[in-house]
């Protein structure tokens, strides 16, 4: 079982809802791919109903953080739910990659609700520094 403080490790694997943010509040972990192309990574993530501006990203090293919030703005407080799956709140998804990826040089891109992060190939010299 995958927790949103336990990294995803090379290769990905299927994130657990819900999970507990670092921060020790219950959180969601969005869906997340990472895969592998002839000049870097990429790290795709299932974001529907989020806005841009509800999204960080942080990095630390081989590792990026992504965490926001989706907010319930659709229903009125008197519902009474006959199926959820929508996932609202607080989230957060932490994708650790193998060596040989330059996460500093990362190019964040948001569209029709995913997040899409390419990460190129570090060059030997960014490797060894």
């Amino acid at each position: 079982m995958s927790t949103a403080n336990s990294p995803h490790r090379f290769p990905a694997g299927s994130p657990s809802r819900p999970s507990v943010a670092t921060n020790g509040e219950t959180a969601w972990t969005p869906s997340t791919d990472v895969y592998i192309h002839a000049t870097g990574a990429v790290i795709k993530v299932e974001l529907a109903g989020i806005r841009k501006e509800d999204l960080e990203l942080t990095v630390e090293g081989s590792r990026m953080t992504i965490s926001g919030a989706r907010r319930d703005e659709c229903r009125n407080g008197n519902s009474s739910f006959q199926v959820m799956e929508i996932h609202y709140g607080a989230f957060e998804s932490v994708v650790e990659l193998p060596a040989g990826f330059d996460l500093a040089q990362a190019r964040a891109s948001y569209q029709n609700g995913f997040l899409r992060v390419d990460v190129p190939a570090a060059t030997p010299a960014k490797e060894a520094g």
